[in-house]
């Protein structure tokens, strides 16, 4: 009887033995390929927090364990990130061309790319696709006057300018860094043939440029083309028609050994960052700013109308 019972007993935990080892197999061969939690940094304005919260939400989707750090300076995150306590951020292809790596040629949106990519691969962190959207400066008119002149370049706006009657006033409102910089006011009035009077240029705070514009206080803002009050308060974003800005294509930007770690990553990265066009972009930062919705609800009616892999 008792060779029965430690019979029936080593046969029972042999079962369980094996069954554990089956589901052992099969959840890790389900499971996603990651050695460690990915932090992810974003920078201290509305749109960095829309980016991190969509990217956060939808890999944790997919079962990535993600830690996020925002409200961060671009320097610091840079340095975070070079320091290896930052695995990934969505960075901007003019904020690395001319803050991190000094660079000073005119370049295609291309062109930049590929130069601040294959810069930063010798430093471990990999550029992978850049979406569609550019946050880059542009001039700006209020609605109103847009529709009454038909402005739409800011080649037009400098022939309008300059043929206007001598002591006509157009006030400019800018950040004062664009107004001190090298490659900001003075060069921009060169590159279109116009120029302002300090009477007639206003340094602001940036976000109140926008506030000025929708209640008719300046004639031209300097603004963010993917900035929510640009949409929520009806302003005119021109063309530049000749390309004085540079690009600022947002780009997720990871460390080399976290892709190894992670090999559906880049695909999953580059399949988002597909969807952000300027349009997209510019309607959820309008969500959160004008609307006051929350970027975490706005994130997750991103995800929900949108197939990602």
């Amino acid at each position: 009887m008792t060779q029965f019972i430690t019979s029936r007993l080593g046969s029972h935990l042999a079962r369980i033995a094996a069954l554990l080892v089956s589901g052992c197999i099969a959840a890790c061969l389900s499971a996603p390929a990651w050695a460690t939690n990915i932090v992810l940094g974003g920078k201290n304005f509305t749109e960095q927090y829309v980016l991190v919260e969509l990217t956060a939400q939808y890999l944790r989707s997919r079962g990535y364990t993600v830690e996020t750090r925002t409200g961060l300076g671009s320097v610091l995150l840079r340095s975070a990130q070079e320091n290896n306590q930052v695995d990934l951020t969505w960075e901007y292809t003019g904020t690395a061309a001319l803050v991190y790596d000094k660079l000073t040629d005119k370049m295609t949106p291309d062109q930049m790319y590929q130069r601040v990519k294959d810069l930063d691969a010798k430093r471990g962190l990999v550029w992978l696709d850049k979406s569609p959207m550019n946050d880059t400066y542009a001039l700006a008119l209020p609605a109103q006057v847009a529709r009454k002149t038909g402005i739409r370049t800011i080649s037009q706006l400098a022939a309008k300018l300059n043929s206007d009657p001598k002591g006509t006033r157009h006030v400019f409102g800018m950040d004062a860094e664009f107004a001190n910089r090298p490659d900001g006011l003075k060069p921009l009035e060169a590159a279109y043939d116009m120029h302002f009077t300090r009477e007639e240029t206003r340094q602001m705070d940036p976000g109140l440029v926008y506030t000025a514009l929708h209640n008719n206080q300046i004639a031209i803002g300097l603004v963010y083309t993917t900035d929510g009050r640009v949409k929520g308060f009806g302003i005119v974003p021109l063309e530049d028609d000749k390309h004085f800005f540079p690009p600022y294509n947002a780009t997720p930007v990871v460390r080399a050994p976290i892709l190894q770690q992670n090999p559906k990553l880049a695909q999953q990265l580059n399949a988002l960052s597909a969807l952000l066009d300027n349009d997209t972009v510019l309607d959820m930062d309008k969500q959160v700013d004008i609307d006051g919705k929350s970027v975490q609800a706005v994130a997750a009616n991103f995800l929900r109308t949108h197939k990602l892999p």
